[in-house]
């Protein structure tokens, strides 16, 4: 898509007068025909490492394309220093937008009947978009629960039926699917498994503990501020170091980061004896989001101007 003919074609057609590009999202051919013509550019929730192009001999290129925005508006401290070694001092660190796109999830009607009676009265442990890697964790804890006050649903980040036919397949107590649930007594089945999108978020909302997938492996750490906008404890695996939220929230708040099944089992096995842990992480998470919501205010303010 960013090529320097589609740059003139897209501009040509749209002639925008604002134009808003987000983290990591920086097209240099749009940007430069942007900066040609004179039109106005920001980027927002933008985040800067060491290792990045625009930092090396061989970054000119991409230095070009950030010299098209009229103002950066980055999360971190460390991207305004390293923005600052480059020459770039049109930076506000106004943190990350994301916070206050979840934080809207509270003023909004999160509930879902066929939820509530799965749940009912039950500990609910919610595992969002999972990979095998953290599977393959969560599995072997989730058939040897002596529990019998523990459910669990799994939305699985593939919803692909060979994906979906492979995780029942190795689940020893009873299994529902999100698909089959019509006619179903809910209250009778241990694991709820999603088989569907776009039910996260809400689902979220009636979780004692999360789990939230993608750090077990490389395919990198899905929203934790989902869950902890609704005060829920959350564990999440080990490769978390290029997620800053994460690594705040480890150190100040209530994420707890785990490296294999030994400590799962600790962890999780935890959270759920201890109510006043929950309760204690819980509200760390939710303190952590109220506290770095206003990157949209300033944003805002600047466009107003």
């Amino acid at each position: 898509m960013d090529t320097k003919s589609n740059a003139k074609r897209f501009l040509d057609l749209v002639h925008p007068e604002l134009t808003i590009f987000v983290k990591y999202d920086i097209w240099p051919n749009y940007l430069l025909e942007l900066k040609n013509r004179n039109l106005k550019a920001i980027l927002i929730s933008a985040l800067f490492r060491q290792n990045q192009s625009y930092f090396k001999w061989y970054g000119s290129l991409m230095r070009s394309a950030l010299s098209a925005f009229d103002h950066l508006f980055v999360q971190d401290n460390n991207s305004l220093q390293l923005l600052k070694t480059i020459n770039f001092n049109k930076v506000t660190i106004a943190g990350d937008t994301r916070f206050d796109r979840v934080s809207q999830q509270l003023n909004q009607d999160n509930s879902l009947a066929f939820i509530e009676d799965f749940k009912g009265e039950e500990l609910c442990v919610v595992v969002g978009s999972s990979w095998p890697e953290d599977e393959e964790l969560l599995i072997p804890f989730i058939n040897n629960t002596v529990a019998t006050n523990v459910k669990f649903i799994i939305a699985p980040h593939n919803i692909k039926s060979s994906q979906i036919e492979n995780l029942v397949s190795k689940l020893k107590v009873k299994t529902i699917l999100y698909s089959e649930r019509n006619g179903k007594n809910l209250d009778d089945y241990t694991v709820f498994i999603i088989d569907t999108i776009g039910l996260l978020t809400k689902i979220y909302s009636y979780a004692d503990i999360a789990y939230v997938g993608g750090a077990m492996g490389t395919t990198g750490l899905h929203n934790i501020l989902e869950p902890a906008v609704f005060g829920v404890p959350i564990i999440i695996g080990k490769n978390h170091n290029k997620f800053p939220e994460a690594n705040q929230m480890i150190d100040k708040a209530g994420v707890i980061s785990i490296s294999n099944n030994d400590e799962l089992k600790t962890t999780l096995a935890d959270l759920i004896e201890n109510h006043s842990k929950r309760l204690e992480l819980g509200l760390s998470n939710a303190q952590f989001i109220a506290k770095h919501k206003g990157a949209v205010v300033q944003i805002v303010n600047y466009l107003r101007k």
